[in-house]
């Protein structure tokens, strides 16, 4: 029984490693392409994979303790510390999110085209799914709380991205220049809702 539930704690590990790769790529191509082109949508959603770079990161550290053998007590720990990090992330994330699409509606500036933000966002929409389904099967194999969780939380990012893919769109053939902030505005209250049981959770864990 521990052989198999090794074996599965190291196809988890290997999984969050592609997470993260994956991930850091989306980063820098979304917020090159957001600055570049005045987008808030795009920075929004480039601002969010940096908290699935954290998370899958630090998922990978308490797999990759697990499997080592470290103690019960430093898992817990490492549970905590990553939650705190991701709550404090997915705040800083809102407000900028927030301050940046209040000044773009006000401003009524709409974003220039960026192939490089679609392209992007398209293989997201690959790639996500992947990623949940993997993520899902080992978190069910392992009884983990916290991969399961991961699952859902990489299936609310691939809503985030058909929004943020919507609204470029729109902006581009429909000149609907307020659906580029908009659309940033849709990521805010998942990442305040995200932020806070994160908080909660991290309160919960007795070390």
């Amino acid at each position: 029984m521990e052989k198999e539930r090794g074996k599965y704690l190291r196809k988890a590990r290997k999984v969050q490693v592609y997470n993260v790769i994956y991930d850091t790529i989306e980063v820098v191509v979304s917020l090159i392409a957001g600055f570049s082109s005045g987008s808030a949508a795009l920075i929004g959603w480039g601002l969010d994979s940096i908290i699935e770079v954290v998370s899958a990161s630090t998922l990978w550290w308490r797999l990759n303790g697990e499997v080592k053998g470290i103690s019960e007590k430093r898992v817990r720990k490492r549970e905590r510390a990553t939650l705190y990090v991701i709550a404090i992330s997915f705040l800083l994330v809102s407000a900028f999110i927030t301050y940046d699409s209040i000044s773009k509606l006000i401003a009524q500036n709409p974003p220039s085209w960026s192939t490089a933000g679609i392209v992007i966002l398209v293989i997201s929409l690959v790639v996500n799914p992947i990623l949940i389904w993997y993520k899902y099967r080992y978190g069910k194999q392992l009884d983990s709380k916290e991969l399961i969780a991961d699952s859902k939380d990489t299936f609310v990012c691939l809503y985030q991205t058909i929004a943020v893919l919507g609204g470029l769109l729109a902006v581009r053939y429909l000149d609907w220049w307020w659906a580029d902030p908009v659309a940033a505005f849709l990521i805010v209250p998942y990442a305040l809702k995200e932020g806070w049981e994160a908080f909660q959770n991290g309160r919960k864990i007795n070390v």
